[in-house]
């Protein structure tokens, strides 16, 4: 970085000075988010949602509503499309074959696929799985970057360039985009990790171009690995890992942000960065990193995995603010959503366990699981909470990465790979509907004041 671009890096006192200004000008006292009646994080005080608009793709049904009104929570349910996530997971399992394609599918188009229109489906995927010529050399490989989410965003906008119709939202436009979009992200996060590693670590260059007989979560270990080499468990549970990210509700932040960018009319390319931009956030798409962080600095502070009273010891300091990160957060424990259970990470736990098995990674496994076990009641006892609290799909599929041997920083990208799914739906869905733009109310609460001329200011 030039010396002149390093000194616009710093942190001035001047600029410092301008912090204190948005801080003294920007209080907002929290009892007038109850005069007002404000539902902070548009969620009331139960972590209810507000329901802000319909949706037909997915459905999370975390509680159950009795006749005299009240709710009590139960273990959560997932569907696609009205299709419970289990069965799903077990139809595919049990013909012993890939599962997103199908996914993506059944999330597109509101339906499961025949033998046949999955064929055809996986053949449309397969056409479109490559990047403009010279788009690697071009975009990725001369403007390589640490963080891939970044880089993935970057390289939605730059794809807006190479497409004729890049404005064009009707129907069948989106949906050829949303479909590119889908067949082109593996590839540019595969791609983009691997231009990071020679411009900025001095590795060998390899790049992979995908074979048209391997599914999308075979490719990414084919691409991955430097010797091409994966085993079927792991493929099997990479694509299981991106069945469970596909989609999850329209209120979630980055496919509410899919809607919101969508009801303005903008283009594809636009509505996918801004999704990326969301789910690149650590409360969103980045908290499996966080989890495997937490899990190697619990390990470095443990003298006994299996004792259960010196777990509990440390994630108590964890909550106390006295140990990892300081944040006073158990990652990977607890959602916006779910209260007893998260379905993605029941239906994930016991594939992840035959993984640690063939990896030789019990005693990891089972310290995952005795976390798992025991943080909800130390939670509980150092939190006042309004609902349960449970281990998320984040909680074992940073652990999952970790066993694959995939690079963290593609963790989050790994995501996107698999949410852009659910995106593409729930865009479609957001343009069919032909909605209002969405502009929810903000309350202003800055007084009124007198306008100073200039040379009278003090």
């Amino acid at each position: 970085m030039p010396t002149a671009k390093k000194e616009l890096t710093k942190i001035t006192p001047q600029l410092m000075s301008y912090v204190d200004l948005c801080s003294a000008n920007t209080t907002i006292e929290p009892e007038q988010y109850i005069k007002f009646d404000v539902k902070r994080g548009l969620r009331d005080v139960n972590g209810k949602g507000v329901v802000a608009g319909l949706t037909a793709i997915s459905e999370i049904n975390s509680f159950e509503n009795l006749p005299d009104g009240t709710r009590i929570p139960k273990d959560g349910e997932l569907f696609y499309r009205g299709i419970s996530i289990n069965d799903l997971v077990n139809g595919f399992l049990d013909d012993d074959r890939f599962g997103f394609e199908e996914t993506i599918y059944l999330l597109l188009f509101g339906q499961l696929p025949t033998t046949e229109e999955h064929r055809e489906f996986c053949e449309l995927l397969t056409k479109y799985r490559s990047l403009p010529k010279n788009f690697v050399r071009d975009v990725l490989m001369k403007a390589s970057g640490k963080d891939m989410m970044n880089v993935l965003a970057r390289s939605v906008l730059t794809l807006y360039a190479y497409d004729d119709k890049a404005d064009d939202t009707s129907i069948p436009n989106v949906l050829r985009q949303c479909l590119q979009l889908i067949s082109e992200f593996p590839l540019l996060a595969v791609y983009a990790f691997r231009s990071y590693e020679y411009n900025e670590k001095r590795r060998s260059l390899i790049i992979r171009r995908p074979k048209a007989e391997l599914s999308i979560a075979e490719n990414l270990l084919y691409m991955l690995r430097k010797d091409s080499k994966f085993t079927p468990l792991e493929a099997k549970i990479l694509d299981l890992a991106l069945v469970l990210h596909a989609e999850h509700g329209g209120g979630n932040n980055s496919s509410f942000t899919t809607h919101v960018v969508t009801s303005s009319g903008t283009d594809t390319y636009s509505a996918i960065a801004a999704s990326l931009g969301s789910l690149k956030g650590p409360r969103h798409g980045g908290a499996n990193i966080k989890v495997v962080e937490m899990i190697e600095n619990i390990k470095k502070n443990l003298n006994d995995y299996n004792d259960e009273e010196e777990v509990k010891a440390y994630l108590t300091k964890i909550l106390r603010k006295e140990a990892f990160d300081g944040k006073g957060l158990i990652y990977g424990m607890g959602h916006a959503v779910y209260a007893l259970s998260d379905p993605r990470a029941k239906v994930f736990k016991g594939w992840v366990e035959k993984l640690s098995k063939e990896k030789g990674l019990e005693r990891e496994y089972n310290l995952c699981a005795l976390i798992e076990r025991v943080a909800p009641e130390v939670i509980a006892k150092e939190r006042k909470i309004y609902k349960g609290v449970s281990a998320n799909v984040d909680f074992y599929s940073g652990f999952v990465y970790s066993m694959l041997g995939l690079p963290t920083e593609l963790y989050t990208p790994l995501f996107a790979i698999a949410r852009i799914a659910g995106w593409s739906a729930h865009r479609i869905e957001e343009l069919l509907l032909n909605g209002k733009i969405i502009r929810p109310g903000y309350e202003n609460v800055c007084e009124r004041k007198t306008y100073i001329p200039m040379n009278e200011r003090k």
